[in-house]
């Protein structure tokens, strides 16, 4: 049985509508899943149709009152998939377990009891996949379910911010391995809210696809509405909108996880009553890689400048730069390669199947940029992962005015 820690302490970034909707696909493909919701917002309980009413059984009281997983489990309306719920009790669990002993492994201890209660009577795991969703946060709570699971899949935006905060969770993942959980691996970085248009949302996937080439799923999770309507139906997006975005996203995420598993075909579902694998080698984290984006996040700076580009009004979509045409005559380009073209391309096109050479620029390939004309102004450029913006230093300027406003007296 399969343990997943599905982890970011940012909020925002897909953790939950990852657990629920790729513990779907995996059940559409044939596996025995089980989401624990370790978030006292119970986001994932309500998608999942799970609400309660306080005083029944939820992982709230499976951390604080002794209960068992088998009188906290329910169903939903997706066969092969089963979820234990959280409550807003949850929130309280915290400060309830601040004394007690072994307060860490207590999800891990209910989910062992359970493995093994099934394993005596049947002779197989109770699921094969138990996907974990983590509150935004690394406290008593992520603790738990990081001790409980074997494996790790961070769900990261394509922004700089999210690179941050993956530095600081290698960080927290390393701490673990020392301590507690020495087989806790990292194996799964997901790219969420993937926008194909955005010259920072390629540039974050480059960098994500150089520091881990392993663990980073091919297919990015674009940004997709349906995904957001679905919680407020209680259905996963296969039950919503099943020809949307995003169900052939995370259909392809999953198929991509059982290949990595190794599953011989992609297209035919296993048996949900084939008995379940043990856990497999996949994809390990390069701690050294891992240190080196640390690195590059804080400190490095790009070592070519990246071509200055004019933000359009809403601040949305990237435009090319002033000066001469960078596609001369008989030039022909790609829409992927011209930032230009990105009316010409579908609003969220996947990116290339050939991950050994992508065709997505990164800092370090980037050229030196066109000369600009003499009759236009064009701003100095900025680097993407540099210290100073343009919205920066207008903050500090409105922020000067005001303290100099301030300062002058009445009637003025």
């Amino acid at each position: 049985m399969r343990r997943i820690a599905i982890i970011n302490q940012k909020g925002g970034v897909g953790k939950t509508t990852t657990a629920v909707n790729l513990g779907a696909a995996l059940a559409r493909l044939g596996r025995r899943v089980l989401v624990v919701d370790m978030d006292p917002q119970a986001n994932a309980s309500q998608n999942l149709g799970a609400e309660l009413e306080p005083g029944e059984p939820s992982t709230y009281s499976l951390l604080t009152q002794g209960g068992k997983v088998t009188d906290t489990l329910r169903g939903t309306s997706t066969p092969g998939l089963s979820v234990l719920p959280a409550h807003l009790d949850l929130s309280g669990a915290e400060l309830e377990l601040a004394s007690a002993i072994g307060r860490e492994t207590i999800l891990k201890d209910a989910l062992d009891d359970w493995e093994n209660e099934e394993l005596e009577r049947s002779g197989r795991s109770p699921a094969d996949v138990v996907l974990i969703d983590n509150p935004p946060s690394l406290g008593l709570l992520s603790v738990n379910g990081l001790t409980a699971s074997s494996e790790v899949l961070i769900a990261v935006q394509t922004e700089f911010f999210a690179l941050q905060g993956l530095s600081k969770l290698v960080e927290i993942v390393q701490l673990l391995r020392r301590r507690m959980k020495p087989d806790l691996e990292i194996t799964g970085v997901l790219a969420c809210m993937y926008d194909s248009r955005l010259r920072l949302a390629r540039e974050v996937l480059a960098e994500l696809r150089s520091h881990f080439p392993e663990q980073l799923f091919k297919r990015p999770i674009a940004q997709n509405v349906k995904l957001a309507e679905t919680p407020s139906f209680s259905r996963t997006i296969f039950e919503y909108a099943p020809e949307s975005k995003g169900a052939e996203d995370y259909l392809a995420v999953a198929r991509e996880f059982l290949e990595r598993e190794g599953v011989e075909s992609e297209d035919e579902a296993r048996s949900v009553e084939a008995p379940p694998g043990g856990r497999p080698g996949g994809p390990h984290l390069d701690w050294l890689a891992a240190q080196t984006l640390v690195a590059s996040v804080v400190d490095a700076a790009p070592s070519t400048p990246a071509p200055a580009s004019v933000q359009d009004p809403e601040g949305e979509k990237d435009l090319p730069p002033a000066g001469d045409d960078p596609h001369p005559a008989g030039e022909v380009s790609s829409a992927r390669e011209r930032p230009d073209a990105a009316e010409e391309a579908p609003s969220n096109e996947p990116p290339p199947e050939d991950l050994e050479a992508p065709q997505v620029a990164t800092l370090e390939t980037l050229g030196p940029e066109p000369a600009a004309s003499p009759a236009e102004d064009v701003p100095a450029p900025k680097a993407v992962f540099g210290r100073g913006s343009d919205a920066a230093e207008r903050g500090l300027e409105r922020s000067a005015w005001t303290r100099a406003r301030v300062a002058e007296p009445a009637g003025h």
